[in-house]
């Protein structure tokens, strides 16, 4: 069984059921005109490419409400890799609704298994350090728990899931805090931690060196060290000695990621694990 947290049955059935609709609100006028209504299909999920399950269960609820008459049976689970011609899943059921189902079934799992199989490839990159590959908030929206659980799939963590999970100030919050507060950026972030309970993680984004000690100086939980060179990151982590967590952030990419991992940062934060992933290639064959 997979070990990470799947996504809630009430989620899947919210996105799919808005695809559903979207996808067919008066429902699939060329299969009711051409397929005979008592026709059934057995269909395979195939893999085109290789890569990292992911959205077994949110194809299996495409095809579920469609029609409860169809059935899809997974033959391996989500987080599992698969090779080129592998056979992922088998569906069998009334053939309008198969046809119906096909296309937002396939858009969802492909999607999330190009996640997956990214996520992956950046995990092996960052093997043999203690860098964590971690997601964004730069998700498809309507669709961030679903591709958050598609990083996990892929070996990879997910950062905050929401603007109410953590306090993160970024490059803008402290432009306006500089424009508005008298105060030292310390006394800022010290007075913000007075507000907040405890158990709040507190995390300031840093694009210079010579921000580090004024944030440090606040006790903040995490340092992202934003757009730094890998010299710079190993300056930086060197700096901060243990005293925060350092993320490093902005730009990176499959070639640089492994560069950026042997610095010594704690997590790598990656938006092109969501925001620019390409769809899984997957199709499903209809046995004739």
């Amino acid at each position: 069984m997979s070990d990470f947290a799947k996504v809630p049955a009430a989620v899947i059935e919210k996105v799919v059921r808005m695809a559903l609709e979207e996808d067919a609100p008066w429902g699939d006028i060329t299969s009711q005109t051409l397929i005979p209504a008592d026709a059934t299909v057995t269909a395979q999920l195939v893999a085109r490419e290789p890569g990292v399950l992911s959205g077994a269960d949110v194809f299996a609820a495409a095809m579920h409400w469609t029609d409860p008459a169809i059935q899809t049976t997974f033959h391996i689970e989500d987080g599992a890799t698969f090779a080129v011609g592998g056979t992922l899943a088998t569906v069998h059921g009334p053939a309008r609704s198969v046809l119906q189902a096909e296309r937002v079934a396939l858009n969802l799992v492909q999607r999330l298994s190009g996640i997956a199989t990214v996520t992956a490839k950046y995990v092996a990159a960052a093997e043999g350090t203690k860098a964590r590959i971690v997601d964004t908030r730069k998700t498809t929206p309507g669709l961030r728990l679903l591709e958050r659980y598609a990083v996990r799939c892929g070996g990879g963590h997910n950062h905050r899931t929401s603007l109410s999970d953590a306090v993160m100030a970024k490059d803008n919050h402290l432009a306006i805090l500089k424009n508005s507060y008298s105060g030292s950026l310390t006394d800022a972030l010290i007075a913000a931690r007075a507000k907040l309970p405890h158990t709040v993680h507190i995390e300031v984004e840093v694009d210079r060196m010579d921000q580090i000690a004024d944030v440090l100086a606040a006790g903040v939980d995490t340092i992202m060290l934003d757009n730094f060179t890998p010299a710079q990151l190993r300056e930086g982590v060197a700096l901060i000695a243990g005293r925060a967590l350092v993320e490093a952030s902005g730009g990176v990419t499959l070639t640089s990621v492994s560069a950026v991992a042997a610095t010594g940062v704690d997590v790598i934060s990656v938006g092109a694990l969501t925001h620019s992933v390409r769809s899984l290639d997957l199709g499903l064959d209809i046995q004739a």
